[in-house]
């Protein structure tokens, strides 16, 4: 546990930035985000107890990411109607290729392939579902604290990660 909070931001800091980005798909808009999270829970939280500051943080975040999605989507919607394409609405055509090899789990795992096709997977998942994985088994959240964080039910929390495991191993099924 931190004991500070400039401790505890250090520890979450790297896999703030990896949740973000994995929702945004952009480095950049990921680090500001983060950023403006710490700087949030800094402002308005710091008199908080330590064991605090963790939901705290994922909710503040949470919230950021959200809007973010929403004023992009809202954007496209935008320039959709005025005809116009953003670039990043384009998909790349090297996607589009069927899958000529699979790895075999241990070649996955030393080659990367099986990361890159993981964070693709969790690219593909609905935000919800997505923020609910990634809270609950990558930062270890139980049910209640995600369900805090993301500012729903504990029994949406559950819908929400039944559908991302199910989503990914679908998308990941090569690798079993």
């Amino acid at each position: 546990m931190a004991s500070t909070l400039d401790e505890f931001l250090e520890g979450v800091q790297g896999r703030a930035v990896r949740m973000a980005a994995l929702a945004l798909g952009e480095r950049e808009a990921a680090l500001d985000l983060v950023q403006d999270a710490m700087v949030a829970l800094i402002d308005r939280y710091r008199d908080r107890p330590p064991e605090a500051w963790g939901p705290l943080f994922w909710r503040i975040l949470q919230s950021r990411i959200r809007d973010t999605y929403r004023r992009r989507r809202v954007r496209q919607r935008v320039l959709a109607v005025l005809g116009w394409s953003a670039e990043e609405d384009q998909e790349d055509p090297m996607n589009t290729l069927p899958d000529s090899f699979t790895p075999g789990p241990d070649q996955a795992l030393t080659d990367g392939r099986f990361a890159r096709d993981l964070e693709s997977a969790l690219r593909a998942l609905p935000l919800r579902q997505q923020q609910a994985f990634l809270l609950r088994h990558w930062e270890g959240l139980d049910t209640a604290a995600t369900a805090a964080a993301l500012g729903i039910s504990e029994g949406s929390v559950k819908t929400h990660l039944y559908r991302a495991l199910q989503s990914l191993q679908g998308h990941l099924e090569a690798y079993r």
